[in-house]
């Protein structure tokens, strides 16, 4: 039983700031509570200072095609000057996406709120979040920052005149010339908990081998009781209980029934298993980003993560392996499904590269610090993330030829003489891109 540190925290208004700095010299301190409203969209809050120029994106009612062209954002902080309208502020949430995968650091909004609105808005304090309790790892790039101000403050801050910038319907983004802002978020603990990951290993039979492991992993929380506005699981009617039977009770499962038709090999296998249920994956992959910080065997020695989820429902004949193209696991996938016709099962790749599926399951956190994966995955339904993902509507019977495929691929590897192999390109982008 591993265990790992959960807190909850909120937003010290007395010491989170925005400072904006100038070629001049000249200094200006933005303070949350009266000034700044750092907005809360599901990602934690930057833990580190967020450093950055400024860049101004365009304001026009006719948006052009690419806002972004000709001005280089990475690493710098996007501006958008916003129109208060009777359904809230005018955001143009595409082109700051887009600004964010191009690197931007963050987005900060200049509204024209009225008084009452914005006392309404920061008067009201932060809600408490939940989080991994551990320093952010520093190979990662923190979360953006996004933060809210208001017309007068940017006035002030960045020497720039917003209602003459909303009227003149510039057409395209602009740096904000010897301007440089850092974020500063501080956040008190509110309370302290724990949540485990459960590990078990089968030493394998090989003395030289047994030094080597193979994972199958899964994660064994869901969402729990259904929450109000904002949660991702709604009640329905009487029914408040979010069940997760398919997320991912149907991969905990897997991970159970291997565990124990590999604990009935005589001889076991000559690698060492090890089978993992993980906690936290639904807030943030916390269990697997956790371990893979502090393993119990070293990572170095893991040769390759099977990870289960979801895999209980949808096509009866047919089983996403996401990540079988970025090694030789994949090769591995396709010859045992080949010699084993009983199993009634295709392996395909990821056939819904846009969604990301990739890097939202526990396999990710294995997988971009070197370790091959392959990530067992058939699909979302109608029933993703709703309290009507019950165990009635779980395919028990297709489940079970999944399983036996894992199975088979990891006893395959389990026994190979050499270790799985990365493509020398896939282990380029997501190993050495994530570090």
């Amino acid at each position: 039983m591993q265990r790992f540190p959960i807190l909850q925290k909120q937003i010290d208004t007395t010491q989170t700031l925005m400072l904006v700095s100038q070629a001049s010299g000249r200094s200006a301190a933005v303070h949350a509570g009266y000034e700044l409203n750092l907005i809360q969209l599901g990602p934690p809050q930057p833990a580190r200072d967020v450093t950055g120029p400024v860049v101004l994106l365009p304001n026009s009612a006719e948006p052009a095609s690419d806002p972004l062209a000709g001005v280089d954002v990475r690493g710098a902080w996007v501006a958008a000057l916003t129109n208060r309208g009777g359904r809230g502020l005018g955001i143009d949430f595409h082109t700051a996406q887009s600004a964010l995968e191009a690197g931007a650091v963050g987005l900060i909004i200049i509204s024209n709120r009225s008084d009452v609105e914005w006392r309404a808005r920061v008067s009201g304090g932060y809600r408490v979040s939940v989080t991994l309790g551990e320093e952010p790892e520093t190979d990662l790039a923190p979360p953006p920052g996004v933060v809210e101000l208001r017309d007068q403050t940017a006035a002030r801050a960045f020497g720039i005149d917003p209602a003459a910038l909303r009227a003149a319907q510039r057409g395209g983004a602009q740096r904000l010339d010897g301007i440089s802002v850092t974020l500063r978020v501080r956040e008190r603990v509110v309370s302290a908990r724990s949540a485990p990951n459960v590990i078990g290993i089968l030493e394998g039979s090989d003395p030289r081998l047994k030094n080597e492991y193979v994972f199958f992993t899964a994660h064994m929380d869901h969402l729990g009781v259904a929450s109000g506005e904002g949660s991702d699981c709604r009640a329905r009617g009487a029914d408040s209980i979010c069940n997760g039977a398919d997320d991912d009770a149907s991969g905990t499962a897997a991970v159970l029934e291997n565990a124990e038709a590999f604990s009935l090999l005589a001889p076991r296998p000559a690698r060492s298993l090890v089978f993992m249920t993980v906690s936290g994956e639904e807030k943030g992959l916390w269990g697997s980003q956790y371990f893979t910080a502090h393993p119990t065997v070293p990572l170095s020695a893991v040769v390759a993560a099977l990870n289960t989820d979801m895999v209980g429902r949808n096509w009866p004949d047919t089983i996403a392996a996401i990540g079988k193209e970025q090694s030789d696991l994949g090769a591995t996938l396709d010859r045992v499904a080949a010699a084993h016709p009983e199993l009634h099962l295709t392996p395909i790749g990821d056939i819904w590269p846009r969604e990301s599926f990739y890097t939202r399951s526990d396999h990710y956190n294995f997988a971009r610090r070197g370790v091959p994966i392959l990530f067992f995955f058939s699909g979302v339904h109608g029933d993703y993330h709703a309290v009507s993902d019950e165990v009635a509507k779980i395919n028990a019977e297709k489940e079970a030829r999944i399983v036996r495929l894992v199975f088979y691929v990891g006893l395959e590897v389990a026994m190979a003489a050499a270790r799985p192999r990365w493509d020398p390109a896939s282990y380029k982008r997501v190993v050495e891109g994530a570090n």
